[in-house]
């Protein structure tokens, strides 16, 4: 077993999960790992309470009342199991933002995709990294595809931390505003909560020794197959996050490309969208004009060891 590092006191944990139209019984997996989760905090003084937090974003609700308490009745170490309706789409980001302001005051606040299973010991061996009290935001590995970015072998520190599953101090999190959903609905919310973090003098840290199986879609090759809605909302993050950052040459690169004749549907609605928010005035105002913070390589928003 690795030898870890605790904080000086038991904490109280908050894991949150935004839904939409996600399977029952990969929210139930889901829930089950996090309830042995929980019952080894306790076991071993990491933890005094376990709450967690569905966010339901779906046209219609997909646990009922009963089904809710079936799941608290089986899922005993979890302190707390609630179920917030939105009655629609409402993004990550403004999902995200909603469900930390009602969670009961955990010290802690983890982002869990719905088809994210962690080992048991991952949410622990990411609270161990913050005895350092300059780490603002870690983030665990993903298995069958681990993210290509970069990171330090030594400290962990990296560009960005995603959300599929990640840590950050809820004060933290509040004191930064949460995730910008005002630019983003979905997709580089969590690169731009990194850089935010790091803005504010703290580190983001990959823990490669915690890890989760994240359940994505692969071709015969092994690569993601994203979805036509997932391809559409990435290009318009690319450049909303492009612009906020102060990637102004970036920005009119992307745009060249999106409204081209070769351009995809998904590329073409993401370059009108910019328009329209540009002709409104409805862009955020951009910040680390000296690029000290955000970072754009080759399209990517960290330097990658590898390719996919």
């Amino acid at each position: 077993m690795l030898d870890e590092p605790r904080l000086d006191e038991p904490v109280i944990v908050g894991v949150q999960s935004l839904l939409y139209h996600t399977p029952l019984e990969g929210v139930e997996r889901m829930l089950e790992a996090l309830d042995n989760s929980s019952r080894i905090g306790q076991s071993e003084g990491m933890c005094t309470g376990f709450v967690v937090t569905l966010g339901d974003a779906s046209s219609e609700r997909l646990l009922s009342e009963e089904q809710l308490e079936e799941l608290r009745a089986r899922l005993p170490h979890i302190h707390q199991l609630r179920y917030h309706f939105f009655g629609g789409n409402v993004g990550t980001s403004r999902g995200h933002n909603e469900m930390a302001q009602i969670l009961d005051n955990p010290d802690y606040i983890i982002f869990s995709n719905p088809d994210v299973v962690a080992e048991p010991r991952a949410i622990w061996r990411m609270l161990a990294v913050f005895k350092d009290s300059s780490v603002g935001f870690v983030e665990a590995k993903q298995l069958p595809i681990e993210h290509p970015k970069d990171y330090s072998s030594g400290t962990g520190f990296t560009s960005w931390a995603t959300t599929a599953f990640a840590m950050t101090p809820r004060d933290l999190f509040l004191e930064l505003g949460g995730f910008d959903a005002k630019t983003f609905f979905m997709y580089c919310d969590d690169v731009d909560y990194s850089w935010r973090v790091r803005e504010a003098g703290k580190q983001v840290v990959f823990q490669p020794a915690a890890v989760v199986f994240h359940d994505k879609y692969l071709d015969t090759d092994g690569r993601w197959m994203p979805t036509s809605a997932e391809v559409r909302f990435s290009a318009e993050a690319g450049l909303l996050i492009a612009h906020k950052w102060s990637k102004p040459g970036l920005v009119k690169s992307i745009l060249r490309r999106f409204e081209s004749d070769d351009a995809s549907p998904e590329e073409k609605a993401a370059a009108a969208e910019f328009r329209a928010r540009e002709r409104h005035g409805n862009l955020v105002e951009q910040r680390d004009p000296q690029h000290k913070i955000g970072t754009f390589a080759k399209g990517r928003y960290a330097e990658h060891r590898y390719s996919l």
